[in-house]
């Protein structure tokens, strides 16, 4: 399959310029007549300069796998670092009546559980969410490829915006899967005081009570809250990156620096992140009150929260997520410059569908 797509990725329209400017120079080489050389082209120049630019072409095995690495270190280290946080979002999920607010919150548990008790819950985080990373950047780039190229180009270029949808979706299905073990753990870690301190204690433990179920039974929720989440996350960037260099940044793309590139990306980022919350947050309270209990179905948690139960802690969500959703994709798009990844520009009409819009003369 990666072997397929990687063949087709040369074709579609989200392709790296460099590998039309590389196919332009050849042919332009073979048909050139014979003759005194004349002064190098500019094409090859281009080409040249962007064959030592990307470390290797856009759609291989080899992007694909750096595109994963990236989505380890955006997804593991930042959810890790907004712990604190999400452990008092959950507890206000779970516990309204003693966690009031987010300054509440924090104060109560300083004074039951001290600094250390803020820490709860990491290991689980990290190893969960480096997890999901994974599979969530990872396979995002392997669908919009496939999904692009079964669209073809012109109808890429209209649909994009439910090719992202599409294309996010199907990873977080699969991301999903492999966060939700941990996922359970971290909140029996965090909202059920004394069950257990640690990774190790919680695991077994859980095991014991409820089998893999325990594990799993969250997944459903789970789907709710991220893939939702996850389409809102990868459209909305995508879309606002275009509208900002179209609208708001004064110059184009290619004459950006690479740091004023990631402050774009930083920025549309959080713009991205602040609808994410908003989209999953009802999901996230289910999920939260479900792997705290035992024996309860979704349907059962959803009713008794009712409409005004599941906004609980939208707020601390809404800073969470914005910060976070903003440095997962500052720091995935860094990991391609560091390791000089094709990052295609936002997608242009292709000249097909504006000769056949009369766009062009």
């Amino acid at each position: 399959m990666f072997s397929s797509v990687a063949h087709l990725a040369r074709a579609n329209p989200f392709n790296a310029p460099h590998l039309q400017l590389i196919h332009d120079d050849l042919t332009g080489h073979r048909s050139s007549p014979a003759g005194p050389p004349g002064p190098p082209r500019r094409s090859r120049n281009l080409a040249a300069a962007a064959v030592e630019e990307y470390s290797c072409e856009y759609g291989s095995m080899k992007f694909y796998a750096l595109c994963g690495f990236g989505g380890v270190l955006s997804c593991g280290l930042t959810h890790t670092a907004v712990v604190p946080l999400d452990l008092v979002k959950c507890r206000m999920q779970v516990d309204p009546q003693k966690y009031k607010g987010i300054f509440n919150g924090f104060s109560v548990t300083l004074k039951e559980d001290g600094v250390r008790g803020l820490a709860k819950g990491w290991a689980p985080t990290f190893i969960g969410y480096s997890m999901q990373g994974l599979c969530k950047f990872g396979f995002y780039e392997v669908f919009k490829v496939l999904y692009s190229n079964m669209l073809g180009e012109e109808n890429a270029y209209l649909w994009r915006t439910s090719l992202y949808l599409a294309a996010s979706a199907s990873a977080e299905f699969f991301a999903d899967i492999a966060l939700a073990p941990m996922e359970a753990a971290k909140v029996r870690i965090q909202t059920q005081p004394g069950y257990a301190n640690t990774l190790r204690d919680a695991a077994p433990k859980m095991y014991k009570e409820e089998g893999l179920k325990a594990f799993y039974k969250g997944v459903a929720p789970l789907w709710m809250r991220q893939i939702p989440y996850t389409m809102m996350k990868f459209a909305c960037f995508e879309r606002t990156v275009e509208a900002l260099y179209k609208f708001v940044v004064p110059k184009p793309r290619s004459e950006c620096t690479k740091a004023e590139q990631l402050v774009v990306t930083f920025v549309a980022g959080y713009i991205a992140g602040v609808f994410c919350a908003i989209v999953s947050h009802p999901a996230d309270s289910v999920v939260s009150v479900l792997n705290k209990e035992k024996g309860s179905s979704a349907s059962q948690v959803l009713q008794r929260l009712g409409f005004k139960g599941v906004w609980k802690g939208l707020f601390a969500r809404i800073i969470m997520i914005g910060t976070l959703t903003a440095l997962q994709w500052f720091i995935y798009d860094s990991v391609k410059v560091y390791f000089r990844l094709p990052r295609p520009p936002p997608p242009e009409m292709p000249e097909s569908l504006k000769k056949k819009l009369g766009l062009t003369q």
